[in-house]
């Protein structure tokens, strides 16, 4: 029995951990040398939590205290009160296109399936705060052992085996190192939110932005078709002066040539126009169509307010959604310093075995056949400290590298939205003297229409007023659009928009960000469907 006990093959079952090192006696000792030499103090260590590694805390960033402009009487320092800033400039047809394209739109729909990879990344990680390894595994064999060999004194030379079994490992996060992995799963899953709130907010200024550029191309159109008539007018006068033989065809030829030049100019504002269209409809996430039929609900540039709610500087911080995902992206990298940091100390855990062994398959699930073991295990990467300590140099370095473009991301959003005051405000005042000047444009035009059938004046004068007045009311149009897009550029700078998928869990379908672990704290978490769902703005963080 003894002998065959040698040579047979064993069954068993295996519950417990794999083997992370080996047994030793020096384990304490190990232990002592590492909390006294190691980079984390005994004091830090429990101030942490049982982790090693710094704590995180947000960097300090310069913001002003309050806007350049802010004594104009256009600027506003109250709270943003609406986030669904676009309503502002009452165009239905502007509200409609924002509402399709937040749910149709394919970018938007990109982010919030990175959302998802993010959330499965952190479960990943969570799961290893339990045993890392579990499997079960069963196998049967027939062995015949050599009448030759060593074994020829055993009885039974032919005999089965029968195994049936699993494993389960776990180590001990004794050090926090997988809480710290934890921390930065969850920080990066709330940097993947923001970075889907940064979609909606781009999003929604490039719809307000090309849906203004096709009002824009209509208001030049308009104008431009209106001094065609006005000089094919004119040009029907030098015609009719011609054949009575008060002028000479220089008048004609004029006229033909400031007709031709105009008709001219609406061919590429039409080609403006259609391009603008067909941007809303890749933004809207379909082919290019005709949108004529949609967009003939409202008409002429959209208005802007006279007065504009901005918030004051600090409020970037909290409202940008590239600020915030710069932040929690510096919270992920702190928490890898921990995990770096871990490394320099021995890994523990508890290990063991248990099985079912027999050569008889009847007799496999008998309690006789029940064996195991079971005790502490340790491993520890020495003589490696060289990499191991690099490697903490570097994620510090890249902790260091983060959190600088963060304060510079804040610089760059506060400079952003400083300018779009500015441009909006100026813009305000061109759209004044323009608008005086085209009116004076077009009173000049009447006048000498009038002088010249009067034959008081030559058509030059006609000619150089009416390219006046083409001009001015070019210039016009333009301006008034650059008003209104410059205030979608300030609400863009200022991170507003997004807010409107907490208040309305209907009104971004495509994309359905989960609720952050951390910052800000009312994001929606999303259901498990096979494209991301709306969110819910009763889940709280």
């Amino acid at each position: 029995m003894g002998s065959h006990q040698l040579t047979a093959r064993r069954s068993s079952i295996v519950l417990g951990t794999s083997r992370l090192g080996h047994r030793s006696p020096l384990l304490l000792i190990s232990l002592l040398l590492v909390l006294c030499t190691g980079c984390t103090s005994w004091k830090d260590y429990i101030a942490n939590g049982f982790k090693v590694g710094p704590n995180y805390c947000t960097p300090d960033a310069a913001v002003n205290d309050a806007w350049i402009d802010m004594k104009d009487p256009a600027i506003d320092g109250g709270s943003i009160k609406n986030a669904a800033w676009w309503h502002y400039f009452n165009d239905p047809v502007l509200n409609s296109l924002v509402t399709s394209a937040c749910q149709q739109n394919l970018s938007l729909r990109e982010a919030g399936y990175r959302i998802q990879e993010a959330r499965a990344q952190r479960n990943i990680v969570a799961g290893k705060l339990f045993p890392q390894d579990q499997a079960v595994s069963g196998n049967y064999s027939r062995t015949q052992l050599s009448e030759n060999g060593p074994s020829s004194l055993t009885p039974n030379m032919i005999f089965s085996d029968w195994q049936l079994g699993g494993n389960l490992a776990w180590e001990l996060d004794f050090w926090g190192q997988f809480r710290r992995a934890l921390e930065s799963a969850n920080a990066t899953l709330d940097a993947s939110i923001d970075a889907y709130d940064q979609v909606l907010v781009l999003l929604l200024s490039e719809v307000a932005q090309s849906y203004s550029n096709v009002r824009i191309a209509e208001q030049r159109l308009t104008y431009a078709r209106q001094n065609v008539e006005i000089q094919r007018g004119s040009l029907k006068i030098a015609e009719d002066r011609l054949r009575q033989g008060t002028t000479t065809r220089l008048d004609v030829t004029q006229g033909v040539s400031n007709l031709e030049q105009t008709e001219a100019n609406i061919r590429p504002l039409e080609a403006a126009r259609r391009t603008a269209v067909n941007q809303l409809c890749i933004l809207m996430g379909e082919p290019p169509r005709n949108l004529d039929s949609w967009l003939a609900g409202h008409q002429g540039i959209p208005e802007a307010p006279r007065q504009l709610a901005i918030g004051i500087p600090a409020e970037l911080l909290r409202r940008r959604p590239d600020i915030r995902k710069a932040e929690r992206e510096v919270a992920a990298q702190c928490a890898q310093i921990g995990v770096a940091t871990a490394e320099l100390y021995p890994h523990f855990a508890i290990g063991g075995t248990i099985y079912l062994d027999s050569m008889d398959a009847k007799n496999l699930f008998n309690a006789n056949s029940i064996a195991g073991s079971v005790g502490p295990e340790f491993r520890w990467n020495v003589l490696n400290y060289g990499r191991l300590l690099n490697n903490i140099r570097y994620q510090e370095a890249r902790f260091s590298e983060l959190a600088t473009s963060y304060r510079n991301i804040v610089l760059q959003a506060n400079a952003e939205a400083e300018n779009a005051i500015i441009n909006f405000l100026k813009a305000q005042q061109q759209v004044e003297s323009l608008a005086r000047s085209a009116k004076a444009s077009q009173e000049s035009v009447d006048l000498v229409m009038k002088q010249y059938r009067e034959g008081i004046v030559d058509f030059n004068r006609v000619f150089n007023v009416q390219q006046s007045l083409t001009q001015q009311q070019d210039q016009l149009a333009v301006a008034e659009g650059t008003v209104a897009q410059y205030i979608i550029q300030l609400y863009r700078s200022l991170g507003g928009g997004w807010q409107v998928r907490l208040e309305n869990p209907d009104f971004t379908s495509p994309a359905s960000p989960p609720a952050p672990t951390t910052i800000p704290s009312d994001m929606p978490v999303p259901l498990p469907t096979p494209a991301p769902t709306p969110p819910t703005a009763n889940e709280k963080a």
